[in-house]
């Protein structure tokens, strides 16, 4: 046998124990260190990085949960700080609910996830306040900023609150990660939404031009009332850096 066949059948069984036979040769006692190694890690990450959805199971099902993950899914990526979104991903493309799962489970993790990749995401070192009137910046998403939408309040979930079905309307938040490098989040609303959402589909737009992709898709507010609500939005984004500029180097390409 080859000795990437070995690697694959010693993989196989970490993954897969009840399934896939010890490695020819290889003693389980010594086996057995590798299999809890390697699941307590993930099963680590996930928890610490999943909290809230961690306490709506009970331990036995939370570990059958993470056992799945662990088996089924082929990571992407070999850096442990990219588990979390592994996990998202395997909810999203994968996994199929059964009835101990939430309902709204993929929408908790995401926004579990959401918090955790803004609180280590790298900022775009071009990225600078905006210490003029906004009127005239070019405007930009902050690299460390996501805005959100889900059809649960994710924000409230918890052991003591869980929703049973959708809301009628759409939750909206932005999280975000202060000048302190504190990872905060902020409930919004649709007009908010559609702002940063024009803003990030058109980086670098102008406050006016802003304006008016909000009018098309708002014709029943007047131009004033359009331009004085996204001034007054824009001004408290700006403030708390969710939104940016770029400096004037950046801006020439």
């Amino acid at each position: 046998m080859s000795f990437e066949s070995i690697q694959h059948a010693f993989i196989d069984h970490i993954r897969q124990p009840d399934k896939i036979s010890l490695p020819f040769g290889v003693e389980d006692r010594r086996m057995a260190i590798y299999r809890d190694l390697f699941f307590n890690n993930i099963e680590g990450f996930i928890s610490s990085g999943f909290p809230v959805l961690k306490t709506l199971y009970s331990s036995e099902n939370w570990q059958k949960l993470i056992r799945r993950f662990f088996s089924e899914h082929d990571c992407q990526s070999p850096y442990f700080l990219d588990i979390a979104a592994e996990f998202v991903n395997y909810l999203v493309n994968t996994y199929e609910q059964s009835q101990d799962d939430p309902i709204f489970m993929i929408e908790l993790a995401h926004y579990e996830w959401v918090e955790l990749d803004v609180s280590i995401y790298q900022q775009d070192e071009s990225e600078c306040i905006i210490d003029s009137d906004l009127t005239s910046a070019p405007l930009y998403i902050s690299s460390t900023a996501r805005h959100l939408s889900y059809q649960y309040a994710v924000h409230n979930i918890s052991a003591d609150y869980i929703p049973t079905q959708p809301d009628a309307t759409p939750h909206y938040f932005v999280v975000y990660r202060d000048q302190e490098d504190d990872t905060q989040f902020l409930v919004t609303n649709a007009m908010t939404a559609l702002l940063l959402s024009l803003i990030e589909a058109t980086p670098g737009i102008h406050f006016y031009e802003l304006c008016n992709g909000v009018m098309l898709q708002a014709p029943q507010f007047s131009e004033q009332q359009i331009q004085a609500g996204a001034k007054s939005t824009l001004l408290t984004m700006a403030q708390k850096g969710v939104i940016v500029t770029k400096n004037k180097d950046e801006n020439l390409y």
